[in-house]
């Protein structure tokens, strides 16, 4: 059974958010990780690029696959994980501890069109 935590925000693409400071912090989720396997690649942004929600920001790559990082948010990069370009595996050993960006949300009411917990757990089927 996947973890989830209660008071993030969920996407359908799995990636969470918390916000703390009107900062997005973003990451991908513990089913994410789990469904992907071992964690060889974060494709990540550079600080000050802009975000858009729904679209593409990065990519993970697996022993198995490469799945595209889907903003839930819009707004400007702040700080990406620099810690997961020489350990990647970092994000299988903690999904939630180890975030992948930060962003300066530009519209705070797209937080509006992310799940909860509970929500997110009907949504992967546990």
């Amino acid at each position: 059974m996947s973890k989830i935590i209660e008071g993030l925000k969920y996407s359908e693409s799995h990636e969470w958010v918390k916000v703390e400071d009107g900062i997005a912090v973003i990451g991908v989720t513990d089913f994410a990780q789990k469904e992907m396997g071992d964690i060889t690649y974060v494709d990540m942004p550079d600080v000050d690029d802009e975000v858009n929600a729904g679209e593409e920001f990065g990519a993970l790559e697996s022993v198995k696959a490469a799945s595209d990082l889907i903003s839930p948010v819009s707004g400007k990069v702040v700080e990406v994980n620099e810690a997961l370009d020489d350990t990647p595996e970092l994000v299988n050993e903690d999904a939630f501890e180890n975030w992948i960006i930060k962003v300066e949300m530009s519209d705070a009411s797209e937080l509006d069109a992310l799940m909860d917990a509970a929500a997110y757990k009907e949504h992967i089927g546990e």
